[in-house]
């Protein structure tokens, strides 16, 4: 497999959250260099997502379904299962590559991220399995 070092990291951070089912409606997104990260802040609740892979700008916008196709309950559901197999994989070096699975990605499903967070989160785990012929879990739409 190819290696990809510093074209891959999720990276959900949050640190200090107190109020576990806030709404975080107010993030931030920034789109940074050429469309190859993608970033997503709340200051207030202090967590950040950033997605840096090459291309997954480009395919959001042309291939993945439009804002508001999913519900976020939807959405909230998928990634559960999808970063928890995630999770699973980046404590398995030995079983699964550390190129492809490079750090966990802490994810509550009881904080309320908001639609955007968990749009882009499914979206990237989409293009995340497509891409490198991955099954994080059940079917994954052809795209």
């Amino acid at each position: 497999m190819k290696n990809l070092i510093c074209t891959l990291i999720v990276l959900l951070t949050i640190i200090g959250c107190s109020a576990s089912k806030s709404n975080v409606a107010s993030a931030e997104k920034t789109k940074t260099g050429s469309n190859d990260t993608i970033k997503i802040e709340n200051k207030e609740l202090e967590y950040e997502v950033i997605i840096i892979e090459p291309g997954f700008d480009f395919w959001l916008q042309s291939t993945a379904l439009p804002r508001g196709y999913y519900s976020q309950s939807y959405l909230e559901n998928k990634n559960k299962f999808y970063v928890m197999e995630w999770n699973n994989r980046v404590r398995q070096p030995q079983i699964y590559s550390p190129n492809l699975y490079e750090m966990t990605i802490d994810y509550n499903p009881t904080i309320n991220y908001g639609y955007e967070v968990n749009y882009l989160i499914y979206n990237y785990m989409i293009y995340f399995q497509n891409k490198y012929n991955q099954r994080l879990y059940g079917r994954v739409p052809p795209r």
